[in-house]
């Protein structure tokens, strides 16, 4: 017997899909540090995610209007919601983006970044699990095989080792539901923008969706709260680089929505959270913010998350017969 080079067992899935969405997550620690900083800036969370969403609106619309198929296609997408052609649920995946910003901006602060990566990790994972196998993403049912449990339990073990340096015990524990419920969300998200891209015939119907809703709620919450404090955020930063977090969303959610029916919400999930965990690493050390400690975990937890990923989807050695 010989072993050949990596087998994949990725079903429908172009073997692109899994590169394109480890790029994604890569792409996601990027729009996390600039909206981080953005935030910081303006001394407001919520209006940093508002505007982030917004500027990801705008060139959402800008994409589909400048086409006609788009716009067609848009148009149907509405009159289907209305006359019940396609369950309404469906449209509100940008309620689990909107969810994670705020369960990021409620909570980080109390119990640290780390510790809300690690708990969002867990809810994201358990309901991709879920998710597939329901059926309640674009790829229909998937059974729970033991690489898919044994990968997505390693997903989680291999996060909190990236993350352990950063992660404390003395926290307010009832917190720690919130970045859960923020994960289960993003798990929902995928599945259902993945649904609306089946049903439109293509991704960026479900992209605009997910920043109108997503939008909707952040602005409603900005502005809640400016008034909650009595006073709006500082002065906007001339630095151009500071809105690109938009940008970054737009890519990040067109690959989540076209790829969460060939690969499967599970899978799209481990993969993106690589990339995102990778990213940050890869972040932390070619440009420091000044806040981070990587240490020997940090990077052992990185690389088994893309060990994770490649159980979760299959990918591992094959043999064939030599033909001696």
């Amino acid at each position: 017997m010989a072993t050949s080079p990596l087998s994949f067992s990725l079903g429908r899935a172009p073997r692109w899909a899994l590169p394109v969405a480890l790029a994604g997550g890569l792409l996601s620690a990027v729009q996390s540090r600039i909206n981080s900083r953005l935030s910081t800036e303006l001394a407001d969370g919520f209006t940093a995610s508002a505007i982030s969403f917004g500027t990801g609106l705008v060139i959402v619309l800008v994409i589909v209007l400048s086409r006609r198929s788009l716009r067609e296609r848009a148009v149907t997408f509405g009159r289907d919601l209305r006359i019940g052609a396609l369950p309404w649920p469906l449209a509100l995946g940008g309620i689990g983006g909107a969810t994670f910003v705020l369960g990021q901006t409620f909570t980080v602060a109390l119990i640290g970044v780390a510790l809300f990566i690690v708990c969002v990790v867990a809810g994201q994972t358990v309901t991709g699990l879920v998710v597939d196998r329901v059926g309640l993403g674009p790829g229909g049912v998937r059974p729970l095989t033991a690489p898919r449990l044994i990968g997505a339990a390693l997903m989680v073990l291999a996060v909190g080792l990236a993350m352990s340096s950063g992660v404390g015990v003395d926290v307010p524990w009832p917190l720690l539901v919130l970045p859960v419920v923020a994960g289960a969300a993003m798990g929902l998200q995928q599945a259902v923008n993945g649904r609306v891209s089946q049903h439109t015939g293509h991704f960026m119907i479900a992209t605009l969706g997910n920043f109108v809703v997503g939008t909707a709620m952040l602005v409603l919450v900005a502005v809640v709260h400016a008034l909650a404090v009595g006073h709006g955020p500082a002065p906007l930063p001339a630095n151009p680089l500071l809105y690109l977090g938009g940008a970054i969303g737009v890519v990040f959610i067109a690959i989540a929505a076209q790829l969460a029916g060939p690969l499967g919400v599970l899978t799209l999930a481990m993969t993106t959270i690589a990339g995102q965990i990778v990213g940050s690493v890869l972040l932390d050390v070619l440009a420091p913010a000044g806040t981070e400690h990587l240490t020997p975990l940090t990077l052992v937890g990185a690389v088994l998350t893309l060990v994770a990923a490649a159980v979760t989807a299959g990918i591992g050695p094959a043999r064939r017969r030599s033909g001696s």
